[in-house]
């Protein structure tokens, strides 16, 4: 009698687990994201990193080298959330340098909200942040974007990380360097150049007063007359600064 019941238990315990593998192999599988769509500039380098980034983490990208300033008035973004790159998933607007764990909390959480964005280019966030920075990490906000343009912090970085006063006067006084007056010239090649949206991509050499190493990066230009006869290869010399969170040129001229 023990043998059987014994029999019983066995062939019961093992049709059970049969059953329950799946499920379980379901559970413990790695979370399934939907696709997300990016829109960036082919030059752009700390797009590519942020683009790398994500797909360790498991997302699917599609990547679509236009531009992003285009799809980002489409999709309903104001201009002063802008960063480099705008992506889109499942509905929502991701724009910048947006950290993996906020994406994947949105895409749980779903608020009713246009999306998230981490204006300009913050030193330290994912793509802004290789050893090329010299573990520089400048304090930002992840912020909830609603629909009617407004927002609110999703989460912030950095914020007890002390700044020195050089780089606090470098982010507050843009107002008393934008004359260029002061400013020292870095060289760099044109490699992409976009009139129309105000931008110019430049594989730079050392910016010293950004702290920024030689790398590929795309600036704004808020005086677009600049641009007039330059074209694609020219080797300039510029000067640059931190505006409103976007590095911006301030003067650019063919190298002399």
């Amino acid at each position: 009698m023990n043998t059987t019941l014994s029999r019983r238990t066995t062939l019961i315990a093992t049709a059970a687990a049969l059953v329950s593998a799946p499920w379980a192999a379901q559970a413990n599988a790695p979370k399934k994201w939907p696709v997300m769509q990016v829109w960036k500039d082919p030059n752009c380098g700390c797009c590519k990193d942020w683009v790398e980034i994500l797909r360790k983490a498991g997302f699917e990208i599609q990547t679509f080298d236009t531009g992003n300033t285009a799809v980002r008035q489409r999709l309903g973004l104001p201009t002063k959330f802008g960063s480099c790159h705008t992506a889109l998933i499942d509905g929502y607007v991701i724009e910048g340098h947006v950290n993996v764990n906020e994406i994947q909390r949105l895409l749980r959480e779903r608020p009713k909200a246009l999306g998230l964005a981490v204006p300009g280019m913050p030193v330290g966030s994912p793509g802004m942040d290789g050893p090329e920075y010299g573990n520089r990490r400048d304090p930002y906000d992840v912020l909830l974007v609603q629909k009617d343009g407004s927002s609110r912090s999703y989460q912030s970085y950095f914020k007890n990380v002390a700044q020195s006063p050089r780089e606090g006067f470098l982010k507050t006084q843009h107002s008393t360097s934008a004359a260029g007056a002061t400013l020292p010239w870095a060289e760099a090649e044109v490699r992409r150049i976009d009139t129309a949206a105000g931008k110019i991509s430049l594989k730079h050499g050392e910016i010293k007063n950004l702290d920024m190493p030689p790398m590929s990066m795309v600036f704004q230009v808020p005086d677009t007359n600049q641009l007039a006869g330059l074209k694609v290869g020219d080797a300039v010399r510029f000067t640059a600064e931190q505006i409103n969170g976007a590095y911006t040129v301030i003067r650019i001229e063919r190298r002399p």
